[in-house]
């Protein structure tokens, strides 16, 4: 790595107690030296999408997401599953923010993680996300997949403290810190 590299994080979680920001939250701490994170805000903030109210303008939530997405070197999506799938939530500031003139997601390096007190830990969620990411053309890390199961386990006072998954994730955000790299060659 020749440049320190930039991250944004995404959760897809609102709860005040969300297992999934609390895995975002920890990431800072596992990231490999020369990676900065940066957790995004105003998810919440953004309106249900409606092309009417596109054409007024994009709401401020949704630009100044993109634009911080576009800004860094990639992003990470945590996320539960709801449903089998990503949450409404997601879903929608991803509508949102695929609809900008410059989609910051065209070509950005991503990495999904997702946690769940299931058993499974969220990889329904996973694969609809990276049906979607498709679309979005984001270049997503295949491997290593962290998809933290019985959360509720490995997470106290709103920080993940199993060190087992603490080191799948450094080692996930190694591989990212790398692949961000062969992308940007």
């Amino acid at each position: 790595m020749t440049r320190p590299l930039s991250v944004v994080t995404l959760c897809g979680s609102l709860r005040a107690g969300s297992y999934n920001a609390a895995l975002q939250r920890t990431l800072p701490e596992l990231a490999p030296e020369g990676m900065t994170l940066a957790a995004l805000e105003g998810l919440g903030d953004i309106p249900l999408y409606n092309s009417d109210v596109q054409a007024q303008g994009f709401p401020a939530a949704v630009t100044a997401m993109g634009e911080a997405i576009a800004a860094a070197d990639g992003i990470i999506i945590v996320t539960p599953e709801y449903n089998y799938s990503i949450p409404g939530v997601l879903k929608n500031g991803i509508d949102w923010l695929s609809r900008l003139p410059d989609t910051p997601f065209a070509g950005k390096p991503m990495a999904i993680q997702s946690a769940s007190m299931s058993v499974l830990g969220g990889v329904r969620a996973q694969y609809h996300l990276r049906q979607v990411a498709v679309f979005l053309d984001a270049r997503v890390l295949n491997k290593p997949e962290v998809m933290v199961a019985s959360v509720q386990q490995r997470v106290q006072d709103g920080r993940l403290t199993d060190e087992g998954t603490r080191e799948v994730i450094r080692k996930q955000l190694a591989a990212f810190a790398a692949f961000i790299g062969a992308a940007n060659a």
